[in-house]
């Protein structure tokens, strides 16, 4: 069950059902079969790679791994017999692969919010993504580099921390290039500030009308 096998109309339903009805023994598949799928008669359950998530340009990597995996381990054992999970993993000591294998919500809690707190990251900072893509790569870098020397300039105090510009973990998608940069602070008000001052530069110079521009907020 994958994106290819799921195309068609009821793709999605044929699947699942045939397995429900006991049809095949087997579902392999994607991060898609283990959200929310209830089959009590599932036994064991395999996950490969599992710490693929893990080196995405991400600061949630970690969570994302946790939620990932705490629910694919929750899809076995779910009736009357008792089930198993199997986790292929190079990182069997990282906290999020851990506690998902404990069902420990409260460990990896204490794990990760000591790493944002540390990092400065959401929630106990926030965080301004500007994301810009192009069919010009050149053009992109440029302009990516550009917005980071504005955003420099107008912070006078020097309070905003900033990372990047860098390749978004896809960089490309239908031949437009993709980068971001991550901007961040304490005070929401901060960004806010930089980001309408932005907004106003990009408009006012010709050199963005064939990038694209994005803003995203996490809090």
């Amino acid at each position: 069950m994958d994106l290819d096998t799921t195309k068609k109309k009821e793709g999605h339903t044929q699947i699942l059902s045939a397995f429900a009805n006991q049809e095949a023994d087997i579902l392999i598949g994607t991060q898609m079969i283990v959200k929310g799928h209830d089959f009590p008669k599932v036994t064991l359950v395999g996950v490969l790679a599992a710490d693929l998530s893990l080196n995405i340009s991400d600061y949630r990597a970690s969570e994302r791994t946790f939620q990932l995996l705490t629910q694919a381990v929750g899809r076995a054992g779910r009736g009357e017999t008792p089930g198993e999970a199997v986790i292929q993993t190079y990182q069997p000591e990282h906290y999020s692969i851990q506690a998902a294998i404990r069902q420990d919500y409260p460990g990896f809690y204490q794990e990760e919010i000591e790493y944002r707190q540390l990092m400065s990251y959401p929630p106990v900072s926030n965080l301004f993504a500007v994301r810009g893509s192009s069919m010009d790569e050149e053009l992109l870098n440029a302009g990516m580099r550009y917005i980071r020397q504005f955003l420099r300039k107008v912070d006078v105090k020097g309070q905003l921390q900033m990372i990047g510009p860098a390749d978004e973990p896809v960089s490309k998608v239908a031949d437009m290039y993709r980068k971001v940069l991550y901007v961040k602070h304490e005070d929401m008000e901060q960004l806010l500030a930089a980001k309408d001052k932005l907004e106003q530069y990009i408009e006012i110079n010709s050199g963005f009308k064939n990038i694209r521009i994005q803003f995203q907020f996490n809090q």
